[in-house]
């Protein structure tokens, strides 16, 4: 589902905060909607297979198996054809990824690094440093995603690189994901992102072709308005505040979907408010099926006094839902962050913010199939939980309390 339509220069930039956004509202570029790894995956692999001059992957759950193969494979023949491969993991998102598919990217055209190396992959020792002797520094993740070919192309959204997010076996299990593919202005701001974060994070600098303002815009890849927002950790977070204002300047919807939704009580706070106004304010959150079931029992804890300021609760059914996306009337954010306590305060993240008429059809389009694949969850059905679902929500709901107090 892709989208050109013109809808003007984004000009209701609201100044929330002192400090500007590191990246501006940029024109003229062309955002296509792409649902499940069926769809983004060999779009993504395709785009590797086609590189000139350099390929820029930024992923934090990287896992062995067939998925990560066919990248393995697509990046070493690109490699083999003199095209430079900067890739950056996380270390900790990369537990799952065996040392024979690592020596695998063994090439001089290859450059591998691991953000934020760990003492070790040992999860007990991990805990000894973090929590007994107060080296928070292993909690620090890169959590974004991206792939970024020749300075034209790009990929952004919540995917990782596992056979979860398309399971040949049993498609019907994949895992539940959006991603975007961009052209234009704003690759300009993903590359910088990337070299930024690649010089800060590794022995090494990047060196890449000069992106060329210019040129790129005279592309014309389309009508498009997007703008890139960061997560940097444990500092300020243009996410959080750019999705605040949206919430609290919205007009008609506010609908939100998150993997792990543990919000701050800002963000709660305006979603009741909205609903209250009359808003069409909705939650699409994981239901049953979950990589993470406390995460999940912790947030329940909100339902309550949610449902009961209007804001309408949907459980999607089939298979864990991944996705990260907001749509705020014609404004859409989709990226790498959660918008959870936790991932805002110590993982790098960003987001593709766009602001399009036809592209916020799209997403609402993807919403409504979505809904229609959930259970809603109403007060009354809500308040008659089982006591032993109660009692798990209690109790991951103080372990969440407690992992607050963690760095304080």
């Amino acid at each position: 589902m892709c989208s050109d339509t013109a809808n003007g220069y984004y000009k209701r930039m609201r100044k929330t905060h002192s400090r500007p956004f590191q990246f501006p509202w940029r024109e003229d570029n062309r955002f296509c909607l792409l649902n499940d790894g069926p769809a983004y995956f060999p779009q993504m692999l395709s785009a590797i297979e086609s590189a000139k001059q350099f390929v820029l992957l930024e992923m934090y759950l990287v896992e062995s198996g067939k998925l990560i193969q066919r990248f393995i494979d697509t990046i070493l023949r690109s490699a083999q054809h003199g095209v430079h491969i900067y890739i950056l993991f996380d270390d900790y998102g990369t537990i799952g990824l065996n040392q024979s598919q690592r020596e695998q990217l063994n090439h001089k055209n290859i450059h591998l690094q691991f953000f934020n190396k760990l003492p070790s992959h040992n999860t007990l020792h991990n805990m000894l440093l973090i929590f007994l002797l107060k080296k928070e520094h292993g909690l620090f993740r890169n959590h974004r995603k991206l792939l970024l070919v020749d300075g034209e192309t790009a990929f952004v959204g919540g995917t990782g690189l596992t056979d979860e997010f398309e399971r040949q076996d049993e498609p019907e299990k994949s895992w539940r994901e959006t991603m975007i593919m961009i052209q234009g202005p704003v690759i300009l701001d993903w590359q910088q992102l990337f070299t930024d974060n690649w010089n800060r994070s590794t022995q090494q600098t990047i060196s890449l072709p000069a992106a060329n303002e210019t040129m790129i815009a005279h592309k014309k890849s389309g009508n498009q308005t997007g703008r890139v927002t960061v997560n940097e950790i444990k500092q300020y977070s243009e996410v959080l505040i750019s999705l605040n204002n949206h919430i609290y300047n919205a007009k008609k919807r506010v609908w939100f979907c998150s993997a792990y939704f543990v919000p701050g009580r800002r963000i709660r706070r305006r979603l009741k408010r909205s609903a209250k106004a009359g808003l069409d304010v909705r939650l699409l959150l994981p239901g049953p099926i979950t990589d993470h079931p406390s995460v999940r029992h912790a947030g329940q804890r909100f339902y309550a006094r949610l449902l009961k300021n209007g804001v309408r609760i949907y459980e999607y059914q089939p298979r864990f839902i991944h996705s990260k996306c907001v749509l705020c009337d014609d404004w859409v954010t989709i990226g790498s962050s959660n918008f959870d306590r936790w991932n805002l305060r110590w993982n790098l993240e960003a987001n593709q913010e766009v602001e399009d008429k036809n592209f916020a059809s799209d997403i609402k389009s993807m919403f409504i199939e979505d809904f229609e694949n959930s259970v809603e969850i109403t007060l009354e059905n809500w308040q008659q939980s089982s006591w032993h679902l109660r009692l798990r929500r209690w109790f991951w709901k103080n372990i969440e309390r407690l992992s607050q107090k963690i760095g304080n």
